[in-house]
């Protein structure tokens, strides 16, 4: 074929990918990385750039007694023994090491997040930046891949791949400023996430959250995924998601379901609770959706409060808009905010009875929460009005412990990786029920490390 540029490998989406691409870069490969839209960034800007690290040196310095096989016994728990295992174990043994890195070479300013277990998770394990916020994690690898001499083009969208004569992948073509150029690349790595932002997807493969409000990133097309089915690679998983029960409404903000774990609660327009909040972010998700307007407050009290305002800049920002009313009196506070102040009292009392019984019997709660975090919940409260919707989507094309697709007769494509969305995540087969708490990121971080590995290596 003749080509208008070659490069040794090729990364197409440029969020979670800059790991993937940096990976390939250490084994001394050219490497170019191509993204459609003008900003780099995609979900991984947007999520809160945590990455469980199982067995991290900050883990130990903490004192937190934690293993790959630790993980992948959580991750297999939570997912009903559903997620494919050996990516759940391929990541889980990358996880450390990855955070490691990523803190070490990468200069990526994550640290430990000793004081909390998050869902999934049977102890702490996760890793982040300060504020909580992924844009923090995208601006040092975008720098880190600059410095280290990888071609970075944003705007650039890929439009199709091309084969060699052996059915394995030998180039793409990528449209710039309205033209078509053909790029040949010994290796493609597709980092381009999943199909949250499109619709017909959403409702052949997941119909109950399609009308979901969509809080991920808006070039999340599926464009990987059917790249991957034209090339005759075989799905996983389709039905996987993770949403967020959380959002506020109506500023947008994600409300931090740090506020859930360290104590708090979710009740209903009615001033009801209506579901075990242990379940999580992501499995209260239904749940939420299914009350009256889709919509839920999260509530808690200033020890809360104070806990989370220098942590999450997320959360300063709904304070900041008005979003988190505060009063010494729950009844008063919830007919402030238009919902049945009786109910919402009789509520609270009931919330904090359960918690406070839960450290004598453990099976006090009528929903099933035994861990209650700090609660019982003591005056002044506050109430953070939130709605639920989709983050991103975990289902996406089969691959195998080095992130290569494959086809339904087992055998992988050639020269082609998929991570992050484009690939299947380790939430398993149960819809939103099986997320754990940073795990998608770990999957476009950990699995594009071990992709841009492998690819170096096989030059």
């Amino acid at each position: 074929m003749e080509w208008d540029a070659e490069t040794d490998i090729l990364v197409v989406g440029g969020g979670g990918g800059l790991v993937a691409a940096l990976a390939a870069r250490e084994s001394g490969a050219h490497v170019a990385l191509v993204e459609k839209h003008d900003r780099l960034g995609g979900n991984t800007a947007l999520s809160s750039g945590s990455v469980p690290g199982a067995g991290s040196r900050f883990q130990r310095a903490a004192g937190v007694e934690d293993s790959p096989d630790r993980m992948v016994f959580d991750v297999m728990r939570q997912t009903n023994g559903t997620a494919p295992q050996h990516l759940v174990r391929a990541l889980a043994q990358e996880s450390g090491p990855l955070v490691e890195w990523m803190v070490d070479s990468l200069d990526v300013p994550l640290a430990f997040v000793p004081d909390l277990k998050k869902v999934g998770h049977s102890v702490p394990r996760t890793h982040g930046p300060g504020g909580r916020q992924g844009a923090t994690v995208v601006a040092a690898l975008e720098q880190k891949a600059q410095d280290n001499g990888i071609l970075v083009s944003p705007g650039n969208p890929v439009r199709r791949l091309l084969q060699d004569t052996s059915g394995g992948i030998a180039g793409a073509v990528i449209e710039n400023a309205g033209a078509e150029h053909r790029i040949g690349a010994r290796k493609i790595i597709l980092a381009c996430n999943g199909f949250g932002a499109n619709k017909e997807m959403l409702r052949k493969y997941i119909p109950e959250i399609a009308e979901a409000p969509y809080f991920g990133h808006r070039g999340n097309m599926g464009e990987g995924i059917a790249w991957g089915l034209e090339l005759g690679a075989r799905l996983r998983d389709m039905g996987a998601y993770q949403g967020h029960a959380s959002v506020s409404h109506p500023q947008g903000a994600l409300m931090t379901w740090s506020a859930i774990e360290r104590g708090g609660f979710l009740v209903n327009l009615d001033g009801q609770r209506f579901v075990d909040e242990s379940l999580g972010y992501s499995g209260c998700t239904t749940a939420v959706r299914s009350q009256r307007e889709h919509i839920a407050f999260v509530i808690f009290d200033q020890r809360i409060h104070h806990y989370l305002e220098p942590k999450a800049q997320d959360y300063r920002d709904i304070v900041a808009h008005g979003g988190a009313r505060q009063g010494a009196d729950m009844e008063a506070l919830g007919a402030a905010r238009g919902l049945d102040g009786r109910s919402l009292a009789d509520t609270l009392a009931c919330y904090n009875s359960a918690a406070g019984g839960a450290a004598t019997d453990g099976d006090t709660d009528l929903f099933g929460r035994k861990d209650f975090g700090g609660a019982p919940l003591c005056p002044p409260f506050i109430l953070v009005k939130v709605t639920a919707g989709l983050f991103h989507t975990q289902g996406g094309l089969d691959v195998d412990a080095n992130a290569q697709p494959l086809r339904n007769d087992g055998s992988a494509i050639e020269n082609l990786y998929a991570v992050g969305g484009a690939a299947v995540g380790v939430s398993g087969a149960d819809g939103n029920k099986g997320y754990c708490s940073a795990n998608g990121l770990l999957a476009a971080l950990g699995l594009g490390r071990i992709a841009g590995r492998h690819a170096g290596r096989m030059l």
